[in-house]
């Protein structure tokens, strides 16, 4: 158990030292004894601290989620709220001075109270309010209680290691899962774009004369008895599209601030697309894309096939693979150990240091009590997907590697659309959503993709991520290895000096972004295909939007 001393603490110790130091000086027994007694008062106070809390701890000091479910489902850019509940099963109160929760830094989180009062054998109901910025599995793995002794002259904190785990769909996946179900159904094509045409269908088109190789089963016997005439019922059937959103999500897309980044975007608009396809009642398929394809999945309809649609744009975005992340195996280790030790029951303490396989064996039986389940994720060996599967089950997030995979992605881009353009039934509309090609290498293979799908009658869609954004300032200022600031950029001269530059820097970089937009705009105008940008949108008018739709 650590316990800090507060300010009052410090300031009392270093005035007893201070009356020691002078007694001695002056070699007065009276002062040095006042000062040794203060300093005696403080190993008493953190004695009794240190009783105190343990006590509370053995009594059974303890935090629950409110509710029967360990995930909840929210939307980008919305704050959820979450009750929890803080037992004091003691017959003394607790009083606590802060209360901080312990999550996934893709979650800005408030806690209310954040300071207060635990009484005798009762309980405290904290509001934990959420704001997700980024799709995703995130987790919320517990809170941490700051508790006071009883002098109040020292902190102890407590932490409760409760996961819970937060999805977070995309914006426009919001309004059309959580819509009522329900209606006439209706006969659906195979292929084709929507209309109306003859054949096999449930609506009459129309009564007219029987014609050689007319099925008996369609002759309108009573019709045909009236007339005097052979009559037979000419039927007709709805066509609906076969559309694709094909979605590039190369680890470089991520950089840029929270929620702002050109894969946040590209995302939003992938599942705006899906969703208004889905509302239609057309077929809709994903591909989605980077260095190597991540997802595959083949058109089809209906909310089922919306929710496997909205898990491909949350999961297979992710860098928790080895090939997407900035963590090599002793990076991942290290963050298993720090989120498994509160979670087991000995604390690791029979743990050898750089024991990793046994690390991973016990990592891999403590992942039931995880959120998620998620997929095991490409490592360099079973022990370390294993590590890697840990971390993406609790929610714990993974950085992205820095360096680029554009060069690749451009070829797994081609090989898409030629799968594409090789599928039965043959699609109607493709939808790519990625940033414009930048090198010749892609150029011709990507014409000649285009061309394949020109000819089984496809539409292809462009749709650019807008990446000013994430160029805009303003920028946070560096930070040390400990998450600290320089005192040189904290505030005053120092800090407007960097914005200046940052302001420079970000104009400099947002027009070369611009030169390099337009020339690829024109490559791929050159080719055939239609081109969009991706407005960004506020967080305020996308929440006021979803809760349209919704309604």
């Amino acid at each position: 158990m650590q316990l800090f001393p507060t300010r009052t603490a410090a300031h009392l110790s270093i005035a007893a030292l201070s009356v020691a130091g002078v007694g001695l000086a002056a070699r007065e027994p009276a002062i040095v004894g006042w000062g040794g007694a203060l300093l005696l008062a403080m190993a008493l106070a953190r004695a009794v601290t240190l009783v105190s809390v343990a006590r509370i701890r053995a009594a059974g000091f303890e935090m629950l989620w409110c509710g029967p479910r360990r995930v909840v489902r929210t939307t980008r850019g919305t704050t959820l709220e979450i009750e929890a509940e803080v037992r004091n099963r003691d017959t003394l109160a607790a009083r606590y001075v802060k209360l901080r929760p312990i999550a996934s830094s893709q979650l800005d989180i408030t806690i209310e109270p954040a300071a207060g009062e635990v009484v005798a054998s009762g309980r405290l109901k904290v509001r934990v309010l959420v704001r997700a910025n980024r799709v995703g599995q995130h987790g919320l793995h517990g809170l941490a209680l700051e508790v006071h002794g009883s002098p109040g002259l020292f902190e102890v904190p407590l932490t409760f290691a409760n996961p819970f785990g937060v999805e977070v769909l995309p914006r426009p996946f919001a309004a059309y899962l959580t819509a009522p179900r329900g209606g006439r159904s209706r006969l659906t094509a195979a292929s084709g774009r929507p209309g109306r045409a003859r054949g096999e269908g449930s609506d009459l088109r129309e009564l007219r004369e029987h014609m050689p190789g007319d099925p008996f089963r369609r002759i309108a016997w009573k019709a045909s008895a009236r007339r005097g005439t052979l009559l037979v019922r000419d039927l007709e059937r709805e066509e609906r599209d076969i559309a694709w959103v094909v979605l590039d999500a190369s680890v470089e897309l991520w950089a840029g601030p929270l929620g702002r980044a050109p894969l946040d975007l590209a995302i939003d608009e992938a599942a705006a697309i899906c969703a208004r396809y889905l509302s239609r009642g057309d077929r809709i398929g994903l591909a989605i894309y980077a260095s190597t394809m991540r997802a595959w999945i083949p058109p089809d309809q209906g909310p089922a096939h919306g929710n496997k649609l909205s898990h491909a744009l949350i999961t297979a975005t992710g860098t928790h693979d080895a090939s997407r992340s900035d963590l090599d195996e002793s990076d991942v280790a290290v963050r298993v150990l720090e989120h498994l030790r509160p979670l087991d029951a000995r604390g690791l303490s029979d743990l050898r240091r750089g024991d990793l396989d046994r690390l991973a064996s016990r990592a891999d039986a403590m992942r039931p009590r995880a959120p998620f389940s998620p997929t095991a994720p490409e490592g360099r060996s079973g022990r370390e997907r294993t590590l890697r599967r840990y971390l993406a089950a609790y929610g714990i997030e993974s950085p992205p590697r820095t360096e680029p995979e554009r060069h690749e992605a451009g070829f797994a881009l081609i090989e898409a659309l030629s799968q594409i353009a090789r599928q039965k039934p043959r699609a109607s509309m493709i939808h790519v959503v990625a940033p414009a090609p930048s090198e010749h290498a892609h150029e011709k293979p990507l014409m000649d993709a285009l061309r394949r799908l020109s000819r089984t009658g496809a539409t292809v869609s462009w749709s650019m991520p807008h990446f000013e954004p994430a160029l805009e300032p303003p920028f946070d200022p560096p930070t040390r290895t400990d998450g600290s600031q320089p005192e040189e950029v904290l505030s005053g001269p120092g800090r407007a000096a960097w914005e200046e530059v940052a302001e420079v820097a970000a104009e400099a970089v947002l027009v070369r972004t611009r030169v390099a937009v337009g020339r690829s705009e024109a490559l791929l105008r050159r080719l055939g295909v239609r081109v969009a940008r991706i407005k960004p949108t506020t967080p305020r008018r996308a929440e006021a939007a979803s809760e349209a739709e919704a309604r």
